[in-house]
């Protein structure tokens, strides 16, 4: 439950990056943006599998470039949902996309897959 809450303030993190980066994204306050990241979470574990099998023929021809539109869909569908966010343009909700993307990779990065900081020594023998 732990490596739930942490990986929801990591997408916070993003989305706030996000909103700081694009102006056509746009936060109520700070519980819309909580509830934001929450609902992310939520589209990219039942939501986003579905459109990558739907559209893994145009992903394959992209290599792989579509994912990123998928991403901005995910992220467009949550502003639809949540009346406290909202995003002005389709570009605005891939470029955010690709904000929460790297916010959420540097911080699997940092934490690790379990949620714990892991640190990596590397001797010279």
């Amino acid at each position: 439950m732990t490596n739930f809450f942490l990986r929801a303030a990591i997408a916070a993190l993003g989305l706030w990056l996000a909103t700081e980066l694009i102006d056509g994204l746009r936060f109520d306050g700070p519980a819309s943006l909580v509830l934001a990241a929450v609902l992310l979470g939520l589209v990219n574990a039942v939501v986003r599998p579905l459109i990558v099998i739907l559209t893994l023929p145009l992903t394959i021809l992209t290599l792989g470039l579509f994912l990123l539109v998928v991403n901005g869909i995910c992220l467009a569908l949550v502003a639809g949902l949540l009346p406290g966010f909202s995003v002005d343009a389709f570009r605005d909700a891939c470029l955010g996309a690709i904000v929460v993307s790297l916010v959420s990779w540097v911080g699997s990065w940092i934490f690790g897959p379990r949620g714990s900081i892991e640190i990596t020594i590397h001797r010279k023998d």
